[in-house]
């Protein structure tokens, strides 16, 4: 099936995904992965380890790193070596045999790539438009202001930006709460930047939340379903993003789809009780915010095996809920989080953040209570456990425990590399506590989607940078005429 995006001055349309991304020009596809590496060995590994593909007999072994594997069962590696047959890890010890390509990872600490359970994609474009934002400027700057005006070619830039900025941040997956589709149109383009840019994605389809639209959705899911997601074995996969509502996920299970919904505030009880009585909470839900929510509400997300991503710097920024980030009420029901970035309206697109964010409130919070004499007062969280929420516990979110998440032989290779001589952070003297309390998306040395190299040594792996500026400055350049915006970069 051919699909036609509408630009500002021409009509780009592809007979197939990878047809469609060349014409957008993101990636110089036949171009060596980068100059500085153009002589050397390094460079002759990762043209042969950046294909979408890899074959399935290949070999990296990724040597003498320290590895963090988040599986209890591998351990942990003071120095270890990580060994990747096609894309998946096939064995991970104190070493390995040579075999394959061979990539130094000394000084370097190797992790699970990060999980973003929580990210309107389509919005890249508007980065940091409303720093000071809150919840009522955030959904006039989006919904009632850009959103309309998005063409499906806007959609595909937004997501785009999106996407490179999180594998640059060692994001290796996301699930895109996509609620701008105002045609199919516009949902083949945000899809198609996900399989173009190489991230493992959740495209997580939603109806658009004003201004004029086809009303495609939810029907339109079932054609989502068969155009772009017919196997199971691929990068990016699809769900649902839906409120409570009996008729869309009574649709979302048909189709066999996981259902990810917004939600926070007391008046979720009466509605949670009902859907709990009519068996309706599974497994195969996910629930974003999760702020102010009464213990029965919590006790039906935990008995009925639903997974929750709380956003330490969305709900402090938009005075979402209560305001406070509810990773203390998750712990205290018994559920063990995910955390999001949720959007870039206003701040960056780093985990590293979310994590320290949530660790540092938690631990406020825990002081205060013991300082004030509440003898129930929580532990203090550990990096440990923060680590866990940005890399296993967003899998479970995905529904994607299975592949990725962990640093599991026969899990795909989901993997980031922190270079640890870095000047902020050398010396290194706590693995853990140097990738949660310390490092930056700077020291993202290397990252691995499903064994292929999407970022080295720094660098994005095959971005024409020069091209993607071009795209993202057209598509801001339209919107803005569209809406009357006047671009005011010292606006408060």
């Amino acid at each position: 099936m051919s699909i036609k995006i509408q630009c500002a001055d021409r009509t780009l349309s592809s007979s197939s995904r990878r047809s469609f991304f060349k014409n957008a020009a993101f990636l110089a596809a036949a171009a060596a992965p980068g100059a500085a590496l153009a002589q050397s060995k390094d460079s002759e590994i990762v043209e042969r380890t950046s294909r979408r593909n890899p074959d399935a007999n290949h070999k990296i072994l990724l040597k003498g790193g320290t590895i963090v594997s988040m599986d209890p069962k591998v351990g942990d590696f003071v120095k270890g070596d990580l060994l990747i047959q096609g894309k998946k890890i096939a064995a991970v010890a104190a070493s390995l045999p040579a075999s394959g390509d061979v990539i130094d990872a000394s000084n370097l600490i190797l992790i699970p790539g990060f999980v973003d359970c929580h990210r309107h994609a389509w919005e890249g474009v508007l980065r940091r438009i409303i720093p000071n934002g809150d919840i009522a400027k955030y959904t006039a700057t989006t919904h009632t202001g850009f959103g309309p005006h998005y063409r499906p070619h806007d959609m595909y830039v937004g997501n785009m930006v999106t996407a490179l900025g999180c594998i640059d941040a060692g994001i290796t997956c996301i699930i895109d709460n996509s609620h701008n589709s105002r045609s199919a149109a516009h949902s083949d383009a945000a899809i198609q930047a996900l399989f173009d840019s190489g991230i493992r994605a959740v495209h997580a389809s939603g109806a658009p939340l004003s201004g004029n639209w086809d009303h495609q959705w939810p029907q339109d899911l079932e054609r989502l379903q068969k155009q772009f997601f017919t196997s199971e074995d691929q990068l990016v996969t699809l769900r649902m993003f839906s409120g409570l509502d009996r008729t869309n996920w009574a649709l979302a299970r048909k189709l066999g789809l996981r259902i990810t919904t917004e939600f926070q505030g007391p008046q979720t009880g009466p509605l949670m009780e009902q859907f709990a009585n009519e068996k309706l909470l599974g497994p195969d839900n996910t629930y974003n915010h999760c702020g102010g929510l009464p213990d029965s509400a919590w006790q039906r997300i935990r008995e009925s095996g639903g997974t929750v991503d709380v956003c330490p710097r969305s709900d402090p920024q938009y005075g979402i809920g209560e305001g406070i980030p509810a990773f203390q009420k998750a712990l205290d029901h018994g559920i063990r989080p995910g955390l999001s970035v949720d959007n870039e309206i206003s701040y960056g697109t780093d985990m590293f953040t979310e994590m320290r964010v949530a660790f540092s409130i938690q631990r406020a919070f825990a002081a205060n209570r013991r300082f004030n004499g509440d003898k129930d007062a929580p532990k203090p969280i550990n990096v440990r456990d923060l680590l866990e929420c940005a890399t296993v516990n967003g899998a479970g979110c995905a529904g994607l425990s299975q592949k990725c998440g962990s640093l599991t032989p026969g899990k795909e290779a989901d993997i980031v590399m922190i270079r640890t001589d870095d000047i902020n952070l050398y010396p290194s003297n706590n693995a853990i506590g140097t990738v949660v309390a310390a490092a930056d998306i700077a020291n993202v040395d290397t990252v691995i989607i499903a064994g292929a190299i999407r970022k080295f040594r720094g660098k994005l792996v095959g971005v024409n940078m020069t091209k993607f500026r071009q795209q993202v400055d057209e598509s801001r350049r339209y919107l803005f005429e569209q809406t009357g915006y006047r671009l005011d970069i010292f606006s408060s």
